[in-house]
C-alpha cells in the first residue's frame, strides 16, 4: 500500500455553486483556488488518468458519478513517439473535478504520485464529500449548466467558455510529423488524444499533425484525419472551409468525435447541442446497414442533425439510447465519421477495427 503523504485536511472548506443557484458544499482536495466552467457528468468506472488528461474536456468542470476516485494514483510519465503512455495529452484540460468519495490512500503497480498531488501540481482545483448522483440527476434533468468551485472566501463569477473556441486553445501550434511510413495522413489538430496517434502509429503511416486552422490544400498526403475536440463546433470556421475544399476531391476522410461535426457542417448540414452529452464508456451505437450494435466509448455534448444531411449522405450509426446520429458516410466518395472513439482510452476497444477500415481506404484509393 502506497500513503499519500499530502493527506487532505477534512475542512469543509469548498463549494459547487451551479448557474441556477444550487449549492453543493464539499472538501477541498488539489489545487486550492477557484474556477469557472461547464458541469457535465461522466458514467464511466475507471480511466480517471486519461478522462482528466482529454483534451474535449477543455474548459469543463467534471463530475465523475463512480463513487470511489484516486484508489491507484496516478501512473509515471512514460514515453513513446515523443508522446505520454499513460495520458491523452500533456496536461490536464478539465478546469475542475467533483467527485463523492476522495481515496485518501492508493496502491498500484505502475502509481507514482497520487490524485490529490497531480491535481494541485497542474492547478487544477477538486471537491469531494459532495453528492454526485443528486447533481447528476439535477444536470439530467435541467441539461448542461454552467458553475463554479469556489475555495474559501474566493469568490468569481460564472463564466460561459464554450463563447470561446475552444479549439484553438488545444491545438497545437506548429506542424508535427510522426512515423515514416509509405502512407501519409494529415492529422486536423483539434484536440486530438495520444491514443489516436498511437493507434496509426502502430498502422506503420506518417502522420502530419497540423493546427485547426491549417491551410492544407497544398500540402501532400494521401488522406484526411479530423480528430476529437472541445466545444461548438461552430467556432472552427477555418477547419469547416478547408474541408469543404477537400470534399472536391477523392482523398480519404476519417472524422472522430468533433471531426464527425465538422465533416457533417463542411457538407453543409448543420448541428446542435445535446441536452446532457454523451460522456461514458458503454454507449451502444449501431450500423445501420449491417444492423451490428458496438459498445464504445464516447465523449461530447454535440451531435450531428441527420435531417440536414444532403442526399450525397448517410447515417451510418445511431445510438441505441437517444437515436441521436453517431457517424455519417458519403455515398460515393470516401468520406466517413463517427461520434464515438474507436481508440477507447479509456473504454471498449470494439471498434479500433474502423482504423484499419480507413488505411484499407487509403490503399483502394490508390496508395
Amino acid at each position: 500500500m502506497t500513503v499519500d503523504i499530502e493527506k487532505c485536511v477534512e475542512t469543509n472548506n469548498a463549494k459547487l455553486t451551479l448557474s441556477d443557484g444550487s449549492v453543493f458544499a464539499g472538501f477541498s482536495f488539489g489545487a486550492k483556488k477557484s474556477v469557472s466552467g461547464e458541469v457535465v457528468f461522466n458514467t464511466g468506472m475507471v480511466g480517471y488518468p486519461e478522462t482528466l488528461t482529454d483534451p474535449s474536456y477543455h474548459g469543463q468542470i467534471l463530475v465523475l458519478t463512480y463513487p470511489l476516485i484516486g484508489n491507484y494514483g496516478i501512473p509515471n510519465n512514460d514515453k513513446e513517439h515523443d508522446l505520454l503512455k499513460n495520458f491523452e495529452s500533456e496536461k490536464i484540460h478539465v478546469c475542475g473535478l467533483i467527485i463523492s468519495d476522495y481515496s485518501q490512500d492508493f496502491s498500484h503497480w505502475n502509481a507514482k504520485k497520487s490524485l490529490h498531488q497531480w491535481l494541485a501540481e497542474n492547478g487544477i482545483p477538486g471537491i469531494y464529500g459532495i453528492d454526485t448522483r443528486e447533481l447528476t440527476k439535477k444536470i439530467r434533468e435541467h441539461g448542461v449548466m454552467l458553475g463554479k468551485i469556489e475555495y474559501e472566501n474566493n469568490n468569481i463569477s460564472i463564466i460561459d467558455p464554450n463563447l470561446r473556441n475552444l479549439v484553438a486553445e488545444v491545438s497545437i501550434k506548429q506542424k508535427q510529423v510522426y512515423g515514416n511510413g509509405k502512407i501519409k495522413i494529415l492529422l486536423i489538430d483539434c484536440g486530438v488524444k495520444n491514443s489516436i496517434i498511437r493507434c496509426f502509429l502502430k498502422r506503420n503511416v506518417t502522420l502530419v499533425r497540423v493546427p485547426w486552422n491549417y491551410d492544407f490544400t497544398n500540402e501532400d498526403h494521401d488522406a484526411i484525419l479530423i480528430s476529437n475536440g472541445p466545444g461548438d463546433p461552430k467556432q472552427c470556421t477555418q477547419t469547416i472551409c478547408n474541408l469543404k475544399k477537400s470534399l472536391n476531391e477523392n482523398k480519404p476522410i476519417l472524422g472522430i468525435c468533433l471531426g464527425n461535426q465538422l465533416l457533417a457542417l463542411a457538407s453543409g448540414a448543420d448541428t446542435y447541442k445535446l441536452k446532457y452529452g454523451h460522456r461514458s464508456q458503454n454507449q451502444p451505437c449501431l450500423e445501420v446497414e449491417t444492423k451490428k450494435c458496438f459498445i464504445t466509448s464516447q465523449n461530447h455534448g454535440y451531435a450531428v442533425d441527420e435531417k440536414k444531411l444532403s442526399d450525397e449522405w448517410g447515417t451510418w450509426f445511431v445510438n441505441l439510447n437517444d437515436k441521436t446520429n453517431e457517424g455519417i458516410k458519403h455515398k460515393t466518395k470516401p468520406f466517413f465519421s463517427v461520434q464515438f472513439h474507436p481508440e477507447a482510452n479509456p473504454g471498449p476497444s470494439d471498434t479500433e477495427f474502423l482504423f484499419d477500415m480507413f488505411i484499407g481506404q487509403i490503399k483502394k484509393n490508390g496508395k
